[in-house]
């Protein structure tokens, strides 16, 4: 098949730190090419992939919230790729909704990704009205509780998000005495009751993180006054390749989320290595984690009391379970294949 991909214009891909999108983008492209297909990705011309690149800008725009909120320069990214879409068999939208409006014209069959949550109240009403007015397109969900937000979508198939699990190396016995924290900082991804766990506990508590420029004042007034270099410490962003250390020493990667996050990539990295995960049973929680195996998920109800309570038994989680439940469900490999699957379904139609 030819297929072209338009990835956000915001960061590379992969992105050189956090950014979940790019990352899945990247496994699917290069993945895709290796399967014997004619991929062309749509991206900042800092990217590195297999698929051919085609960039209107030579570095990603910059993934701050502030600069989301500017539509001009992407809409310009997004014309390239239909401008160009009869050169594709399909086309594959994973820069969300300013790009439904130019697919909507699009002969070419497009599938769209949107990587983020549709629950009222998640994303603004006006997004929620786009998605109304081209719930007749091919939707690809990332997780079965992603489709609760909004059911009248037209979805072809839920595809779990996948990961290159020979990036995250496995640790049979963790050698560390921490909780850890991966995300970016803002209040639904709950750093705050991580460090509250972390203090019940008396144990130290490592915080990987990303901080947006929109989420700055959110940081200084309720995180970084708990930071003390001792029991909370903070490292800032991680890449790949200081990632799998992280992970797969600590005791267990805390994720008590208060949203419908549709796919946690953190929680799939942390088992990978072996990390068993706990977490508030919220958005596509229960869907990654296996409770009693891989981790715990724990009510929202039952608070920080919870957390603490699942942490404390955590040794009765196997670290090889957590490995295997990747390796079964959330490998790059099997990403790729459901996609493409997909794809053939959507041009047999």
């Amino acid at each position: 098949m030819k297929i072209g991909i338009l990835a956000p214009p915001y960061l590379s891909v992969p992105p050189k730190a956090y950014g979940g999108t790019e990352k899945i983008v990247s496994l699917l492209a290069d993945g895709l090419v290796d399967r014997g297909h004619d991929v062309t990705l749509f991206a900042s011309g800092d990217s590195q992939t297999r698929a051919k690149l085609v960039s209107v800008y030579p570095e990603g725009l910059g993934n701050s919230g502030f600069n989301k909120d500017l539509p001009y320069l992407p809409l310009i990214h997004y014309r390239e790729c239909f401008r160009r879409a009869d050169e594709f068999d399909i086309i594959h939208n994973h820069a969300q909704y300013l790009a439904m409006f130019q697919a909507e014209f699009s002969k070419t069959p497009v599938v769209h990704t949107i990587h983020g949550s549709y629950y009222p109240g998640e994303i603004p009403k006006e997004k929620r009205r786009v998605l109304e007015t081209f719930k007749h397109f091919n939707f690809i969900s990332i997780s079965e509780n992603q489709r609760l937000g909004m059911r009248e979508l037209n979805f072809a198939a839920t595809v779990y998000n996948g990961i290159d699990i020979s990036q995250f190396e496995y640790v049979e016995k963790t050698k560390g005495e921490y909780l850890l924290w991966v995300g970016r900082i803002v209040e639904k991804k709950g750093p705050l009751p991580a460090i509250e766990t972390a203090r019940k506990l008396n144990l130290p508590l490592v915080i990987a993180a990303a901080i947006d420029p929109a989420d700055r004042a959110y940081y200084e007034n309720e995180i970084k006054p708990l930071i003390d270099g001792k029991q909370v410490s903070f490292i800032g962003e991680i890449n790949h390749e200081t990632s799998s250390g992280l992970y797969g020493n600590a005791i267990c990667t805390l994720f008590p989320i208060t949203w419908h996050e549709p796919f946690g990539l953190v929680m799939v990295e942390s088992m990978a290595c072996g990390t068993p995960v706990v977490a508030y049973n919220c958005g596509s929680v229960p869907e990654i984690v296996e409770d009693g195996k891989t981790g715990f998920t724990v009510d929202t109800e039952s608070g920080v009391g919870g957390l603490v309570h699942a942490v404390r038994e955590i040794d009765r989680i196997q670290r090889g379970d957590c490995r295997a439940r990747v390796v079964e469900n959330f490998s790059k490999e099997k990403m790729v294949a459901d996609y493409e699957s997909v794809y053939k379904k959507i041009l047999e139609l």
